[in-house]
């Protein structure tokens, strides 16, 4: 069954996006399993999981809150990238990078059409 969300390209960017962050970080060190490994993957869950949540409230309004949060959690997605990479531990980013630059263009014009509908 199709949900409202599936349509939204922010939400199938951030679906991409959770499976190249799981990719990415499947090659960091095993002692990072639990560290930066999770913390990076739980960010990337949590982008299209608050999209979903959004588009399934009955206002507007709490559908800004949470792609708000989604943005939130897309931000914290890039430092940890970032710091990934100041780390040694992922070298070629580029699409991970596209992707979430992509992402965040996406939740800025949802979020841009949610304020409007106020």
């Amino acid at each position: 069954m199709r949900r409202k969300h599936h349509e939204l390209q922010a939400w199938q960017l951030a679906v991409r996006l959770v499976k190249e962050i799981y990719s990415l970080t499947a090659s960091f060190p095993s002692d990072e399993r639990f560290g930066l490994t999770s913390q990076m993957r739980r960010a990337a869950i949590s982008v299209p999981s608050n999209i979903a949540e959004g588009a399934a409230r009955a206002t507007a309004k709490e559908f800004l809150h949470f792609l708000h949060v989604a943005r939130g959690s897309l931000s914290e997605l890039e430092t940890q990238i970032i710091l990934a990479k100041e780390l040694g531990f992922a070298k070629d980013t580029l699409m991970v990078d596209a992707l979430v630059d992509e992402v965040f263009g996406k939740l800025g014009g949802l979020i841009k059409v949610k304020k409007a509908a106020l």
